[in-house]
């Protein structure tokens, strides 16, 4: 079951995705959304408290609450993007889209459930509403296939995303274009490759790769989940401290 906080921190950021709360615009009272939800105001407070922490709402003292006025930008959130590193290091860069799709909240396993805070009772299942896009991506170096891309994509927040070549069009840059980001968090670990991953990127299966997740937010919800699998022999992280 979602924590009643969910409940209501769902409700407002589906009030500002739906364009009925823009933003500068005030929000319903504590008073209101504890009536509302038949919860105490501690509830509503800490839902308010949270939401105002991801920068979604802003509260003034003796006024009320409002939506923020979203002023993002793509540097708040580094995203390496392959091409240009690629690119920059005089390497010749391709891109090959294996497969694309649409998927329903009824295909969806319990990790991109989690990811994308999807319920399994969500009332999608029962209308084959798309609810993410799924695209896979073998990204090559001179020829040589160096990272494996698998994306999902809320397809609420970015409709047209299936609809690109990602061959020509970098998903990173797309989705930071059409939804500017505002914080995010990833993990690096070793695994072994997978039958499809050994497939894409040319080793053998349970070779050592590198895998780099990553989840990205807008606006208070994720808009994007990926899995990147390199050839543990032909990539490293690197950056400066």
């Amino acid at each position: 079951m979602i924590p009643a906080y969910q409940r209501i921190k769902n409700a407002i950021l589906d009030n500002i995705h739906s364009g009925k709360w823009q933003a500068g615009n005030a929000i319903s009272t504590e008073m209101a959304l504890a009536a509302e939800f038949g919860v105490s105001r501690m509830t509503v407070n800490r839902a308010l408290k949270e939401l105002s922490e991801e920068r979604v709402l802003e509260r003034r003292q003796g006024s009320g609450t409002f939506v923020a006025q979203q002023q993002f930008n793509h540097t708040f959130v580094e995203v390496r993007n392959i091409a240009q590193d690629l690119k920059s290091a005089n390497r010749d860069y391709q891109a090959q889209v294996v497969s694309k799709r649409t998927l329903t909240a009824a295909m969806l396993d319990d990790e991109l459930r989690r990811k994308f805070g999807i319920d399994k009772d969500d009332d999608r299942n029962e209308h084959e509403v798309a609810v993410l896009y799924e695209v896979k991506i073998i990204h090559f170096a001179d020829g040589q296939p160096i990272q494996f891309e698998e994306r999902w994509v809320d397809a609420n927040k970015v409709p047209a995303f299936i609809e690109q070549d990602f061959s020509v069009v970098n998903t990173s840059d797309y989705l930071i274009a059409k939804s500017p980001l505002e914080r995010g968090n990833y993990t690096i670990r070793a695994l072994a490759a997978l039958d499809e991953v050994a497939s894409a990127l040319q080793i053998a299966p349970q070779s050592p790769t590198l895998v780099l997740r990553r989840q990205t937010y807008s606006a208070g919800q994720v808009v994007t989940f990926v899995k990147m699998w390199h050839a543990g022999d032909r990539y490293q992280f690197s950056g400066e401290l």
